[in-house]
């Protein structure tokens, strides 16, 4: 016996099946490197237009796999993580359509193209991406739909009732859905953890060389945002501590990775105090930031010995932090040998006019470590101009940059102040961060974007300790040439204002969503019912509600669908459950029994005219064409009753 030849796909089909996988691609793509995300959907839109006319040749598409391959080991490099894992299946999902030529190729494209906007989960949780799945999934059922009807060769109906028909189930599951995301038990730790990024993400990191910061101060995505419970920061103080750099090759500066494990020194807080809340964007990094200095680590981190705080897990995902700052008065009011010869070490053989200039510095003043400072400070004031458009440095770095360009950045002026400062025998050390914020007044809370990256100087001075010192805060106005504002066109007037407003509700939004959704961890979950003046929920608890609340919404699902399936004509539908009246009676009507002749069997078993007369005026509504008053025929077939006899 032979199988019967398989469906081939009608044009529209077709359409439905390549649109429903381009749709739940797209959320996938917008998390890949721009570069490899436009090849992709180069490859996806050629591989769709060149296939029309038949499957491609098996040697052209074993091409394709391999020039997919070879560009994202170009991009990606060899290190495996979620996104190389996200891309290879963006790169099959781009190539499958050229296999699409029967219902069964159709059917099993969707199923693969539903695991895109899957994986675009394991790279962003945020609305766009829920949105966008939502949409893909949407089409997906409508393609599913539309493939059901060729193979059974059955009419289309128009596309807003199948659209009213798919967003009816999925409204259906909904109430399942959010009772299993509201009270499934969440686990406070997750018993694995997600594979890192092959890309790592913008973020602090625990070095600083030239031109690294570029890329980061370029991207004016938030990295943080911040909610004061309480007095708010003036702007000079609303530095974010990062990670502080000791050691110094003569290009790159270093954190001192052994200060994890050290307990944080001796510090005398002063009088002022802030209590805030930061939601941290993902980096897939440990670095975490604070308001210069936090008085303890939060549940999760350490504080070094530094008072940079350390993540115990990479920040894979949204964050959410409880701080409390205060502006040291003294901090770290001596210093061990150690301590000291880390913050004066420097390499041999660089920078020469630094060391000359810092020496001569250090005869002219003395003892007195804060006239250098000063001194420093007003050269830079006077002599040099921010710019991102530096040039990178050689060899000596330093003495270039002092002596020949005079022109950079924070990176420049943090590097170079530190060095000089070292060179005349004070101890130094590059602390980065982020510096400012700014306030979105529709939420009330302080946005730190990544463009806010900053790096500045501690010099320790005798009697106070570590002393917080910007180079670059020091450059005069008038020579403030090129700075990120003026690239980004960020300024706040005409247009640009309305942007800046319609930016601003938009992270409002965002933040709503990582408050409502993200941040929903297994401790917001036991205090649920909180507001409503109810205990903590155990997990027996919250499992025995999700069981209560699962089968009420089973129940109303099959319900609903029960009442999806019952007859359309309200006529029709009072006819047939005056019949289950009488099948329960014995007197059922058989399938192909007409309805007069059922209702003269009845009444030749036991008079019931009235039964004769209901199917009379019946059969002349529904067959005959008879004018008859339906809405009273409708009353008299919901009221009749085998055992109340005539009622007409």
């Amino acid at each position: 016996m032979t199988e019967p030849a398989p469906s081939l796909l009608d044009r529209h089909a077709r359409g439905w099946a390549l649109a429903s996988t381009a749709l739940a691609l797209l959320p996938l793509l917008l998390q890949l490197p721009s570069v490899l995300a436009a090849t992709i959907a180069g490859v996806a839109l050629l591989t769709a237009v060149v296939s029309r006319r038949g499957l491609l040749p098996v040697t052209v598409r074993l091409l394709l796999v391999l020039a997919m391959l070879a560009l994202i080991y170009v991009q990606m490099g060899v290190r495996p993580g979620r996104d190389t894992g996200c891309a290879l299946l963006a790169a099959m999902l781009a190539i499958k359509s050229s296999e699409l030529h029967t219902l069964r190729d159709a059917r099993s494209l969707l199923g693969f193209a539903l695991f895109a906007p899957f994986a675009a989960f394991l790279l962003d949780q945020g609305p766009m991406t829920t949105l966008l799945a939502t949409l893909a999934g949407v089409c997906a059922l409508l393609a599913l739909q539309r493939l059901a009807q060729v193979e059974g060769r059955s009419p289309t109906p128009a596309l807003r009732v199948q659209v009213r028909g798919v967003l009816r189930l999925l409204l259906i599951g909904l109430p399942l859905a959010m009772a299993t995301f509201w009270l499934f038990p969440r686990l406070s730790q997750p018993l694995w953890g997600l594979p890192d990024r092959a890309v790592s993400r913008p973020g602090l990191s625990d070095s600083m060389e030239p031109g690294q910061w570029l890329d980061l101060m370029a991207d004016d995505t938030p990295a943080l945002r911040a909610q004061f419970h309480g007095p708010v920061p003036a702007a000079e103080q609303r530095y974010w501590r990062g990670p502080v750099m000791t050691h110094f090759d003569g290009r790159t500066w270093i954190g001192d990775r052994r200060n994890e494990g050290r307990a944080p020194v001796p510090v005398q807080a002063g009088t002022q105090r802030w209590n805030y809340t930061i939601d941290y964007e993902p980096t897939d990094r440990r670095q975490l930031v604070a308001l210069d200095l936090p008085n303890s680590a939060p549940a999760g981190a350490r504080l070094t010995a530094d008072y940079s705080l350390v993540s115990d897990r990479p920040l894979a995902s949204l964050s959410r932090w409880t701080l409390q700052s205060a502006p040291p008065q003294v901090f770290a009011a001596s210093l061990s040998p150690r301590q000291r010869q880390l913050s004066l070490q420097l390499p041999e053989g660089f920078n020469p006019r630094t060391a000359a200039l810092a020496r001569q510095w250090r005869t002219e003043a003395g003892n007195d470590d804060a006239a250098l400072v000063r001194r420093s400070l007003d050269w830079i004031r006077a002599e040099f101009a921010y710019s991102l458009d530096a040039e990178l440095p050689g060899r000596n770095a330093v003495d270039e940059f002092l002596f020949d360009q005079k022109v950079g950045f924070c990176e420049h002026f943090s590097s170079a102040f530190v060095v000089l400062m070292r060179n005349a025998g004070v101890p130094a050390r590059v602390v980065t961060g982020f510096a400012g914020g700014v306030r979105n007044p529709i939420g009330d809370y302080w946005v730190v974007r990544r463009m806010d990256a900053h790096a500045w100087a501690e010099v320790w001075l005798p009697g106070r300790g570590w002393v917080r010192v910007d180079p670059t805060a020091a450059v005069a106005p008038e020579r403030i040439y090129d700075t990120l504002e003026d690239r980004l066109g960020t300024e706040a007037g005409g247009m640009q204002g309305a942007w800046l407003q319609t930016g601003q509700a938009m992270d409002w939004l965002r933040r709503g969503w990582n408050e409502m959704v993200l941040s929903f961890d297994a401790t917001r979950q036991q205090q649920l019912l909180r507001p409503l003046g109810m205990p903590d929920l155990s997990p027996a608890q919250l499992i025995s509600s999700l069981v209560v609340i699962a089968l009420m919404a089973l129940g109303a699902m099959a319900w609903v669908l029960a009442r999806g399936e019952r007859e359309r004509d309200p006529l029709l539908r009072a006819w047939h459950r005056l019949g289950r009246r009488y099948a329960r009676q014995g007197l059922a009507r058989e399938p192909s029994e007409p309805a007069m002749e059922w209702a003269r069997r009845v009444d030749a078993q036991r008079s019931d005219p009235a039964l004769l007369a209901l199917s009379q005026r019946f059969v002349h509504a529904r067959y005959a064409g008879t004018h008859v008053d339906h809405a009273s025929l409708l009353a008299d077939l919901r009221r009749h009753r085998p055992s109340s006899g005539a009622t007409s």
